[in-house]
């Protein structure tokens, strides 16, 4: 009716403490109290004016969704998800030893960007595990995204900028003659796969999967649509990503040798794999890294990776001109992130080759000048003027 006076949001009563508590009937019609007490009755009607304007905005969530142990929800994160064997493997591990041990009983509201920071900085502290410790904190923040959706939390407290970040080494880019000294060392069964690894820029499980008919030498391409994962057993599958199933074309340097690879030490038959063991079983990381130990050792090459060769391929590739979106695809990656190394790596080259063009040029343009004269106190000629 007019002037009828608005009903109050909620209600007050003081305690015998002398402070005030509020509550309200949420859209649930459960009647919630504050999570605190307040000093001032005025304190408590602020803040249940704030509690009506969240209800009235569709802002408003059930503050006890977030009474759900970490532990508890983080296992039904991973259930939720199509992984390979290998993620959830890892995932798994990340939980087990890093993030379950301090988060694994607190309630997903109770986690405090302070309990974050002090986590990572007690596990940045140890020797052991340290270098897990970004991937910890990178699958911590994508299962507390999933609870911020889920309207378990409000936000996340994985706040640490650069926490995701693993600090990795510089890893080493062979020369052309290099990577030939490591096929011609290595077993000759591998040889070929040492240059299709560095050549396809492929993975270590794409190049355990490959078989026979996702090579097309003809065509100069390789198809990459399994891939092998090695944990607690040889598992086949798909490839870690969408974005891995991918065709790789290869250049002809390398045709001849995977011919005589196919010809003489790959499995028989379309569906045969083309790199297997000695006795024809499938290939495994474990058996093949004492030939790359000792071909490493032959060459004189130290602290050189398997994965180097891909690592070697990409930037060869990057080196050759290859544009963004032509090395996300030849690498498998969905993301930009990783390519755009290598395009750095591409315009140190590109700056070398102009230095080159320009010292070339000085010396056709005054073949006699004497380069040492170069730091002279003369001023520099203008742009553009002739001798």
């Amino acid at each position: 009716m007019p002037g009828e006076k608005k009903r109050d949001f909620g209600n007050i009563r003081p305690l015998a403490s002398g402070r005030f508590q509020a509550r309200y009937r949420g859209p649930d019609g459960q009647l919630r109290p504050a999570p605190h007490t307040f000093a001032t009755k005025k304190a408590a009607q602020r803040w249940l004016k704030l509690m009506d304007s969240e209800i009235a905005q569709g802002d408003w969530f059930d503050p006890e969704a977030g009474k759900v142990p970490f532990a508890e929800y983080a296992a039904q994160w991973l259930e939720e998800r199509e992984l390979t064997r290998k993620s959830r493997r890892t995932y798994e591990d990340l939980l087990r030893l890093h993030l379950n041990p301090t988060f694994g009983d607190m309630h997903l509201k109770e986690i405090k960007q302070a309990d974050v920071r002090r986590w990572r900085a007690a596990g940045l502290r140890r020797n052991r595990g340290r270098g897990q410790i970004p991937k910890a904190y990178r699958l911590m923040r994508a299962v507390l995204n999933t609870a911020v959706a889920d309207k378990k939390i409000r936000e996340n407290p994985c706040q640490i900028e650069g926490a995701g970040v693993e600090d990795r080494e510089e890893r080493p880019v062979l020369a052309v003659a290099e990577v030939y000294k490591l096929a011609d060392a290595i077993n000759p069964r591998y040889r070929a796969l040492v240059l299709l690894a560095t050549f396809a820029s492929l993975r270590w499980g794409e190049l355990a999967g490959l078989r026979r008919r996702y090579l097309d030498l003809d065509a100069r391409q390789v198809a990459v649509r399994e891939a092998v994962s090695d944990v607690g057993g040889l598992y086949q599958g798909k490839p870690k990503s969408k974005a891995g199933k991918r065709t790789v074309q290869l250049p002809e340097l390398i045709v001849p040798d995977l011919r005589y690879h196919l010809d003489t030490y790959s499995a028989p038959d379309e569906d045969g794999f083309v790199f297997v063991g000695a006795r024809g079983n499938q290939l495994r990381r474990g058996n093949f890294s004492k030939y790359w130990a000792d071909a490493c050792e032959a060459v004189g090459l130290r602290d050189v990776h398997f994965h180097d060769l891909r690592h070697t391929g990409n930037t060869y590739a990057a080196e050759a001109g290859g544009s963004l979106r032509e090395l996300m695809k030849r690498m498998g990656h969905s993301s930009h992130k990783a390519a755009m190394v290598y395009l750095h790596a591409r315009d140190e080259r590109e700056r070398e080759i102009a230095e080159r063009m320009g010292e070339r040029a000085a010396n056709e343009r005054d073949p006699d000048r004497d380069e040492s004269d170069d730091d002279e106190g003369d001023d520099p000629p203008m742009v553009g003027a002739r001798p």
